[in-house]
């Protein structure tokens, strides 16, 4: 069963501690494009832009697999979506 990211993290009954911690949750493409509402071939663009700022997203998978599967930390995610959100209240301010 595959838990959306949208949800809260649940607890561990045993240690009530979340069961992820986004600073080492890697998410999917698909789940980054649903946070940052852009394309994937825009978010593609801006990984390759080193002053973007934006995140750098996490091989899965050796150099030499045939395919590029890559994931991204959902903290950096998080912050990064954070960031644009505080540049808007910037300018409107």
């Amino acid at each position: 069963m595959k838990a959306s990211i949208t949800e809260l993290p649940r607890l561990n009954s045993a240690t009530q501690s979340p069961i992820f911690d986004a600073f080492s949750t890697l998410i999917r493409m698909s789940e980054v494009k649903c946070i940052v509402s852009m394309k994937r071939s825009s978010i593609y663009k801006l990984t390759q832009r080193t002053a973007s700022g934006f995140l750098k997203p996490v091989k899965l998978r050796s150099i030499n697999a045939s395919g590029t599967h890559v994931a991204c930390v959902l903290s950096e995610v998080q912050i990064w979506a954070r960031s644009r959100i505080e540049a808007r209240d910037r300018v409107a301010a």
